[in-house]
């Protein structure tokens, strides 16, 4: 599933006229950079949810013949789910009780997404988090066998503990992506518009759900003009999309 339907406020001016999954890294959209990369990986079947200028994602991919693959729109344009929410309503097309991938659309990376699944199997853990030792002010917090404890935001001084283990815990930051079993579904009881952190701290302390450290891959959050302009000086736009370990 590629999250695309917020309102991209932290991109604005760039997003008074266009969805943030149409915005560009060189004139590719991003939403077109994630999707063919994923394609690179072998997915087949992928799911878009939509709202802040809907039609103008669905004539996009509409003009891309869907780039050839399996691929169905989440439709909030009533009523913006949040991550969680947004998530629920789509759980329709998570049919064959396989774990699947979440992925931020306005989220870069050239990470090796086989290895990435490959952990999350052998862990057998309900969801694994994408994570990687940054700067920022909000960060989920690990155990020494990275199991999630719980959750910070150091400049607000709020935290938040979901498990028992309080002690030595490691803040390490989200990088908006995940791999979830659809296990997942029987467990939220919430409804309407939700976070699926929230979902991910409630369920903690009784599931496992662990990070994925990845220190080593290229990776930009572009959700703001300022990161969109460095990923412009960054990136490479057709080797971060053939950047997959099919290539290698």
């Amino acid at each position: 599933m590629i999250f695309a339907a917020g309102l991209g406020t932290r991109l604005k001016p760039i997003t008074d006229d266009r969805p943030k999954a149409l915005a560009e890294i060189h004139g590719t959209p991003l939403l077109e950079i994630v999707i063919r990369r994923l394609i690179n990986f072998g997915f087949n079947e992928i799911i878009v949810n939509v709202h802040h200028f809907a039609d103008r994602v669905l004539d996009f991919l509409d003009s891309k013949n869907n780039f050839g693959i399996d691929l169905h729109i989440s439709d909030e344009r009533d009523e913006l789910l949040d991550t969680g929410g947004g998530l629920k309503k789509a759980s329709w097309f998570f049919d064959d009780n396989k774990p699947f991938l979440v992925h931020n659309v306005d989220t870069l990376t050239d990470i090796d997404l086989v290895d990435y699944y490959d952990f999350h199997t052998r862990s057998k853990a309900l969801a694994t988090l994408l994570v990687r030792h940054r700067s920022g002010s909000r960060f989920f917090l690990f155990d020494a066998a990275k199991r999630l404890c719980g959750w910070e935001n150091i400049v607000a001084q709020e935290k938040i503990l979901a498990t028992k283990n309080e002690n030595n815990l490691e803040r390490i930051a989200f990088s908006c992506l995940h791999i979830i079993h659809p296990g997942i579904f029987d467990l939220m009881d919430e409804t309407g518009r939700f976070s699926i952190i929230d979902v991910y701290l409630r369920l903690a302390d009784s599931q496992p759900i662990y990070g994925y450290v990845d220190d080593r891959s290229y990776w930009l959050d572009v959700g703001t003009p300022e990161k969109l302009a460095r990923g412009e000086k960054e990136i490479e736009v057709e080797k971060l999309i053939g950047r997959s370990r099919r290539s290698k």
